[in-house]
């Protein structure tokens, strides 16, 4: 058994998985498009005119959770800075949503691990809603179309952020692969930014703005994670101690696996030959789950070597 066979065996989260962050991702924003599908048609079937029903559903459901672009109408609703990049009730941006979420999170969720999707995600979207507010209250030409601009919907720049985040991290990375050997992932996220890059110049210049500022944060939360400092630590944390209170019985267990070290006279000090056992390889897929494999310690690394060769 080679080293990537046994990092397969335990690395990615099963699709039913309550951990896995890809799925949960997906479900928020289905649950959002179903309940505001559901209540749309609640609206149309209540009147008589279409265009009334449309009129009264965007101004009484959809503005209070769409991210606006002028300011007095935001900072009455500052909560749509999180709920915008969840809100859509079109078919087609909820398919092209949760296709993109899956094809780049399943890959960044093998190489950079379970637990930074849903910070990746957030932080995307909301520094990308920061950055069209912005754009659309300084810049003339988008200010001068702000009353004809609507407001910003959809997971554009939080995708965008997972989009470059996995591209960041494994550009050769090769998808359809049935095509000449694959594509090269760096390929199609080129396509992506190109698209939004040549929209700054149109009236939805702000969604285009938000969107590569996302793709900004994907590459500078990789970045700062290659270094070690994990951006969303916070959140995992937060989300403990929220679940503390409504478990107060539940005891979290720490991230990191306490290592045991025995010495014995006839070894030089601190250094060690793990035995290969199960429960020892289980933590560290655990591990490479949860973090990613960067954040294994060398004697890890090599642990998973010698177990390549022993199993």
């Amino acid at each position: 058994m080679n080293l990537s066979e046994i990092r397969n065996t335990r690395h990615r989260p099963l699709l039913g998985d309550d951990k896995n962050a890809l799925v949960f991702l997906i479900i928020v924003n289905a649950i959002f498009f179903v309940s505001l599908t559901f209540i749309k048609i609640i609206y149309f079937i209540s009147y008589d005119s279409n265009n009334t029903a449309a009129l009264f559903f965007q101004k009484q459901i959809i503005d209070w959770l769409a991210l606006p672009a002028d300011t007095d109408v935001f900072f009455p609703r500052a909560w749509t800075l999180l709920t915008y990049m969840f809100t859509t009730h079109s078919i087609w941006g909820i398919i092209s949503t949760v296709f993109w979420i899956w094809a780049f999170g399943y890959i960044l969720q093998d190489l950079a691990g379970n637990k930074n999707i849903i910070p990746i995600y957030l932080y995307g979207g909301f520094f990308g809603g920061i950055a069209f507010i912005l754009s659309m209250n300084l810049i003339p030409a988008l200010y001068q179309n702000m009353a004809f601009t609507p407001a910003l919907m959809g997971g554009g720049a939080a995708v965008m952020a997972i989009a470059i985040a996995t591209t960041t991290l494994a550009p050769d990375y090769r998808i359809f692969p049935l095509i000449n050997g694959g594509i090269p992932i760096w390929v199609l996220t080129l396509v992506f930014v190109a698209i939004d890059y040549a929209t700054i110049a149109t009236q939805n210049g702000g969604n285009a703005i938000a969107h590569l500022t996302g793709g900004v944060v994907g590459f500078l939360y990789i970045q700062q994670l290659k270094r070690g400092r994990d951006w969303g630590a916070w959140m995992h944390r937060l989300v403990s101690w929220v679940d503390d209170l409504f478990n107060p019985e539940k005891k979290h267990t720490p991230s990191g696996t306490k290592e045991k070290l025995f010495y014995q006279s006839t070894v030089k000090p601190y250094n060690k030959t793990p035995n290969v056992t199960q429960q020892r390889l289980d933590d560290i897929l655990d591990k490479i789950n949860q973090q990613g494999y960067h954040m294994l310690t060398d004697e890890e690394k090599e642990f998973l070597k010698k177990a390549s060769k022993d199993l």
